[in-house]
This record gives C-alpha cells, sequence and structure tokens, in this order.
C-alpha cells in the first residue's frame, strides 16, 4: 500500500491521523515557577492542532522540580498540573488530532536561565538548585560555575524512576494518548547512556549494557503504569558527534532501540547531540538528521516506528521521506513555530485537501 505523509499511522489503539508531529520545544514560560501550564502554553499546542498537525507534543515536561531545565519549565510533577493540561488535551481531541507529552529530567544540564536572559547556569542564591547526574562532574559552561552535581546513588536512582511513573500516570489522568520518554539532548537519561558522561564503574555506568540500564528502568516503569491500549516513545540523540573520543554513535542508538522496543516502546523520535558542547555538527541543512532515522528504520531487528527531526520545512520534503520510507513520521520543530497551519497549507500544496479537515471558522481561507 502506498503511504504518504497523509496516511494515518496506528500505534497500539491510538490512530494519527497524518504523518506530521509538532516536536516538543521548549517555551520557558510558566509563571511563579510553579510549572502550571499557562495560557501561553494552551495557545501554542492548541493552534498547531488547529492547524492539522496529527501528533502534537508537549514540551520537555519536567517529571520533578530538579529536573527543570529553567526554573520556568512546564511541569507534571504535582496533581494540580494535571487540570491545565486537561483543558489543552481536550480541545487538541476536539480538532482531531492526538496530544502527546514528553516527560523529561534536564540531569546535570537543569538550573538554567531561559535562553533569551542568556542561558546561564543559575546558582541556588539566584534562583537555580543543586543537580544530578551520572556522576558528579558538572556540565561544562566554560568559564561560568556550574550548580553544584551529585553523583546519583541508588536511593536517587528510584527516586527519579518514580517520578517518572507518577508524571506518566498524571499524564494519563490529563488525557494525553501519546507519553515520550525523553533520552536525549544531553539530559539526564542521555547522560547515562552516552559513555562522555557516563565514567560510573558500577552496574548503571561501563560498557553498553550497563550505560543503557537506567534509561530501559525508567521506561519499563512507565509502560507498566501507562495504559496498554496507548503508544509509548522515547526520544533518543543519535550520535554525540563527537567523532574525536569515545562517544554515543548511531550503531548503539541501533541497538538501544531494539531493546527498547522489547521494553514497550511503540516509536523512536530520532535527534542528535547535546551531551557535550565540543560537539561537531554537521551541515545543518535540509533533512541534516533524517539518515540518522533512516538507519534506525531500516537497521533495527524490532519493528519499532521511527520519527524523523532536522531541518524538515517543505511539504514536499516532509511528503517524501515517508514515500520513500525513510521515517514514518515527520516532525517539525522551527518549521510549526514559523507556520502553526503547515499541516493544512501542506494539504493544498500537495493535493490532499481530502486528507485534513479544515475548521468550519477558517474554511473561508482554505
Amino acid at each position: 500500500m502506498s503511504v504518504d505523509l497523509f496516511t494515518p499511522l496506528s500505534l497500539r489503539e491510538t490512530t494519527v491521523p497524518n504523518r506530521v508531529m509538532v516536536s516538543p520545544m521548549c517555551q520557558y514560560s510558566c509563571e511563579g515557577r510553579d510549572g502550571r501550564a499557562t495560557d501561553w502554553h494552551a495557545q501554542h499546542l492548541m493552534s498547531r492542532a488547529v492547524g492539522g498537525a496529527g501528533l502534537v507534543m508537549t514540551e520537555a515536561t519536567a517529571v520533578d522540580p530538579q529536573g527543570r531545565i529553567s526554573p520556568e519549565d512546564l511541569g507534571i510533577w504535582a496533581d494540580d498540573h494535571v487540570e491545565p493540561l486537561a483543558d489543552i488535551t481536550a480541545f487538541i481531541k476536539d480538532q482531531g488530532s492526538v496530544p502527546g507529552i514528553q516527560l523529561a529530567h534536564a540531569g546535570r544540564k537543569a538550573s538554567t536561565s531561559r535562553p533569551w536572559e542568556g542561558h546561564d547556569p543559575l546558582q541556588p542564591a539566584d534562583g537555580g538548585w543543586d543537580v544530578l547526574g551520572p556522576t558528579d562532574e558538572p556540565y561544562p559552561y566554560g568559564d561560568q560555575e556550574a550548580p553544584e552535581t551529585s553523583r546519583m546513588d541508588d536511593e536517587d536512582l528510584e527516586a527519579v524512576t518514580e517520578a517518572f511513573v507518577a508524571a506518566a500516570e498524571r499524564a494519563d489522568k490529563a488525557g494525553f494518548e501519546v507519553a515520550e520518554v525523553h533520552a536525549a539532548h544531553g539530559y539526564l537519561l542521555h547522560e547515562f547512556l552516552s559513555p562522555v558522561t557516563n565514567t560510573r564503574d558500577d552496574e548503571y555506568g561501563g560498557d553498553f549494557k550497563g550505560r543503557i540500564r537506567f534509561p530501559l528502568e525508567v521506561i519499563r516503569a512507565v509502560r507498566e503504569v501507562w495504559p496498554e491500549e496507548k503508544p509509548l516513545f522515547v526520544r533518543i540523540s543519535a550520535t554525540d558527534w563527537l567523532a574525536d573520543r569515545d562517544s554515543w554513535t548511531v550503531e548503539q542508538s541501533i541497538q538501544f532501540a531494539d531493546r527498547a522496543a522489547e521494553a514497550g516502546v511503540d516509536f523512536v523520535d530520532v535527534s542528535a547531540g547535546g551531551i557535550h558542547p565540543d560537539q561537531e555538527l554537521p551541515s545543518t541543512g535540509p533533512g541534516y538528521q533524517v539518515p540518522y532515522a533512516q538507519r534506525l528504520k531500516t537497521e533495527t531487528a524490532s519493528e519499532i516506528a521511527v520519527g524523523a527531526v532536522g531541518g524538515i520545512t517543505a511539504p514536499e520534503q516532509a511528503d517524501a521521506l515517508i514515500r520513500n520510507e525513510r521515517a514514518d513520521m515527520a516532525i517539525l520543530g522551527r518549521e510549526h513555530l514559523r507556520d502553526p497551519y503547515f499541516t493544512l497549507h501542506a494539504a493544498q500544496q500537495l493535493g490532499r485537501e481530502d486528507a485534513v479537515s479544515v475548521p468550519p471558522q477558517y474554511e473561508r481561507a482554505f
């Protein structure tokens, strides 16, 4: 059967109406540092559902206050976070889209100011906090002092796992249909995966088996409480972009994706980088990260679905990566910031107006 950008994708008992996903994009916009979704989060997510995207994913949503990137990050660590998120998911569903939430812990990259405020490390005296990591080696901020970083002990590992579990349970109550475990971009679970940051010599470090142990424990724990009928995603950095040292590679990502599938993951969201400021990015042209997703799609032994991200900006480009079976879903970030109605415009340009429902309020424009 021919598959294109507007072919529905079924994962467990959830059907995404098309292959366009809104990438998780941090908004750093909570008021009072309490983690509650605001009107800004509502308009950001709801407008992309009005725009026709099949899957609308929240930003990295902290499972614990210590796991926030910035003090203003969205959270799911408390019961009072559920109600405002439930209003958002209900609206997204009313538009025919699927609401998803990314569950995250920033690890040693936590406690920074917002990007437009410098994205500098914050000390407790400046509104920051102490952070956790696989070791006590802090993130290298150059000449700026990093927050104190604590090597996670057994109690910390258990507490963070329980935080992910409780967050997943709240996400279900809030009406999300997809949960994504964030294991990319140099945040906590990626820090355990990569030999650049995980130099532990216990059962949670060392070789590949040891380094993937904690991320898989979190995934299994989330899968156990996440409803059986709902799909579970994981976002990974396919490579650390650090060819000059022992680092996380595409080959290891392929192996990890298969282990994640065994643990109950249905879809791997393939990004790259973020573990260390010395990373060497490739040319950031159109679709520059798509080859990583394509390798996972063709080289994994499991039948796990794969999403591609990175420089996807044009309808023809997104459609081609699906038609050519390079990925199962096109994941767009910045393009959705420029054009919340990307999917509606793509349907027009590709002659597939029959595949999307334009809200009646907007029909005169389409």
